[in-house]
């Protein structure tokens, strides 16, 4: 616990920017599985998106750890329902809270108004390390805080669990959007359990068939459980959206408003 308490310790910013820093480097000096140009304006609308959930979230991340706080206080959840060791309570937490994060996912590409705002983070037809922070302010600042608050209500968790939930939900994240070549190994071992690099990669597929599967961020259990789970070779993979192939609507104000405009979806170019 002496470690995980250090990690939680570290600002997480920093973090951030570090993972930033290593998986962005690796993409310059190693191979590619895919190749696109103009590269620093990718890098820097994806960042402005960043930086608009970092201020929106100064306010909404207090009524976070408020509520999730009182929740804890009056004992709601059902892991207040039984007695376990502090270490087995902090790895079923994260266990819930990613659980918890696969069906709201899942709901964000089913619902209309929660995809409106998803589709910001499927639009990147350019995927890379810093698609990581390519999404929509009010989706995570919002939406996902207000899932967090749920999670927290059915099963009890703590802030102390949802924040090592979320230090190794960036490591994946970075893992799953870097534009690196991974071993096919990784599918067959780790990939029993965890979600690899090449299992998200589906998820990002311009095909809604293959954009509508693997929504788990750290335990690809759930998809493997709840029958969404594919896999397709790297070279077959199209990254993006149809509706989202034009310049004009890679750049930063056109994806912040674009909730709020009416897109049809589409799965061709036809």
């Amino acid at each position: 616990m002496e470690v995980i308490n250090f990690i939680l310790g570290i600002d997480p910013n920093y973090i951030i920017i570090g993972l930033l820093a290593i998986f962005f480097t690796l993409e310059q000096v190693l191979d590619n599985p895919f190749q696109f140009k103009k590269r620093g304006k990718h890098f820097l609308h994806n960042l402005l998106l960043q930086i608009s959930f970092f201020l929106m979230n100064l306010f909404f991340l207090s009524v976070l750890i408020s509520a999730i706080e009182w929740l804890n206080v009056q004992e709601i959840g059902l892991l207040y329902l039984v007695e376990l060791p502090d270490w087995l309570r902090l790895l079923l937490g994260v266990l819930l809270f990613d659980f918890s994060t696969y069906w709201l996912h899942r709901a964000s590409h089913k619902v209309p108004f929660l995809w409106r705002l998803h589709r910001v983070h499927h639009s990147d037809s350019s995927m890379d390390s810093t698609t990581t922070f390519r999404f929509h302010p009010v989706e995570l600042a919002v939406v996902y805080q207000a899932g967090n608050i749920a999670a927290a209500a059915v099963f009890g968790l703590d802030v102390t669990t949802l924040a090592l939930y979320y230090f190794i939900v960036y490591i994946f994240f970075f893992l799953e959007h870097s534009n690196l070549n991974y071993p096919n190994w990784l599918n067959k071992t780790l990939g029993l359990i965890f979600v690899m690099p090449d299992h998200h990669r589906v998820h990002h597929h311009q095909e809604q068939f293959y954009t509508d599967s693997n929504f788990a961020d750290i335990f690809i259990l759930w998809d493997r459980l709840f029958g969404t789970f594919k896999l397709i070779p790297v070279n077959q993979m199209k990254y993006g959206l149809v509706e989202f192939e034009k310049d004009e609507q890679q750049t930063f104000w056109y994806l912040m408003k674009s909730p709020f405009i009416d897109i049809e979806r589409r799965t061709d170019k036809s």
